[in-house]
C-alpha cells in the first residue's frame, strides 16, 4: 500500500514541529516548506507528488492564498486538497480562502484531534479521486454513441464504477467523474440512508463512517433502496439526473460555499461539483432529485 505524502507550509519552525508531532504515529510521509516560495518550488517539481497540502495563510514573503491560486491555475495540481490553517476566522477571510480553492479551513489554535480527522478525510478524498481518474480514463469509446441511459445502485463501489463510465460521455471525463460521484454518493448516503450531514461529521471526527455505511446497509427498511441515474443527450447538454428513495433535506444552504461549515470534514461536495464539474446544478421537489448538465461544444469545434 502507497504510504500517502503531506506538504506541510509554515513560516514557524515551532508550528511545524507541532504539526510532525500530531502525526508521528499516523501512516502518512511528511515533508516540510518554510515558505510560500519552498512550498511552490516543491510542488511545481514534476518528480513531486503530494497527496494533501497543509497550508498556513499568513506568512511573510508568498502568503498561504497566493500560494493556493497558484496550485489551482496548475493542472496537475488544481485537484490536490488543500487544508488552510490560520488564525484569520472572520467570514469574508473564510470566503477569500474557499473561493481560491482550499477544501478545509482551520481556524489556530485547534485540536491535535480535529487536525488529523480533517486530514484524514482530505486523504480520503484524494484518494478516490485517484481511483476515479483512473477508471475515467478506461471505458470504451463506443460509449460517445450513447444517447439515453438508466444506471441503478445501492452502494459507493456502484457510484464509483457508473461515474467512471458515464464521465466518459463528458468533454473532460477526469473533472466530471468527480462531480458525478459526489451526486450519487450523496444520494446513498444522505438520501437512502439517512445519514444527515451532522451526523457524517461525527462519523468522520470518529472514523466510523465505514461501519456505520456497512451497518445502514444491512437494515431490512435499506434492502431494496436504489439510487437511480438517468442519462439524456440533447444538442447542446449531457444531462444527468440522480433520484434517491430518501426524504429529501434543505439543498439551498450547499449549494454555496458557506464559510460557517469551512471548519468541518465534510458538507462542500455539492458546492465544489456545482462549481467545478457542471455548467448547471439544481434540485427539484423535496431535494431528492438532483439535475446536473454539462454543455457540449458545437460540431466543428
Amino acid at each position: 500500500m502507497t504510504q500517502s505524502t503531506i506538504l506541510a507550509v509554515d513560516d514557524d519552525p515551532v508550528n511545524l514541529h507541532i504539526i510532525g508531532e500530531v502525526f508521528k504515529r499516523e501512516p502518512v510521509k511528511i515533508t516540510y516548506a518554510n515558505s510560500g516560495e519552498s512550498a511552490l518550488q516543491m510542488l511545481f517539481d514534476p518528480k513531486s507528488s503530494f497527496d494533501v497540502v497543509l497550508l498556513d495563510r499568513m506568512m511573510a514573503g508568498l502568503d498561504g492564498i497566493e500560494v493556493l491560486r497558484r496550485m489551482k491555475a496548475e493542472p496537475r495540481l488544481s485537484h490536490t486538497p488543500v487544508v488552510m490553517q490560520t488564525a484569520a476566522a472572520a467570514p469574508d477571510q473564510v470566503c477569500e480562502g474557499l473561493t481560491a480553492g482550499a477544501h478545509y479551513y482551520l481556524t489556530k489554535p485547534y485540536a491535535p484531534s480535529t487536525l488529523r480527522t480533517i486530514v484524514r478525510a482530505a486523504l480520503e478524498h484524494a484518494r478516490d479521486r485517484r481511483e476515479l481518474e483512473a477508471r475515467a480514463g478506461n471505458a470504451a469509446e463506443a460509449v460517445q454513441l450513447l444517447e439515453h441511459a438508466e444506471f441503478s445502485l445501492r452502494t459507493h463501489t456502484d457510484a464509483q464504477r457508473v461515474a467512471a463510465f458515464v464521465s466518459q460521455l463528458c468533454p473532460q471525463p477526469k473533472v466530471a467523474v468527480l462531480g458525478l460521484a459526489e451526486l450519487m454518493i450523496n444520494g446513498i448516503e444522505h438520501g437512502n440512508l439517512g445519514i444527515t450531514c451532522e451526523e457524517k461529521a461525527e462519523l468522520l471526527r470518529e472514523d466510523r463512517l465505514a461501519a456505520e455505511l456497512t451497518r445502514r446497509h444491512a437494515l431490512p427498511q435499506n434492502a431494496l433502496r436504489r439510487v437511480v441515474l438517468r442519462f439524456e443527450r440533447t444538442a447542446a447538454e449531457l444531462i444527468f439526473e440522480v433520484r434517491d428513495e430518501g426524504k429529501g433535506f434543505d439543498y439551498t444552504k450547499y449549494l454555496e460555499l458557506d464559510p460557517e461549515r469551512a471548519f468541518e470534514p465534510n458538507g462542500r461536495g455539492i458546492a465544489l461539483a456545482r462549481m467545478m464539474s457542471f455548467n448547471r446544478l439544481e434540485y427539484q421537489g423535496r431535494g431528492n432529485v438532483v439535475v446536473a448538465a454539462i454543455s457540449t461544444p458545437a460540431p466543428g469545434k
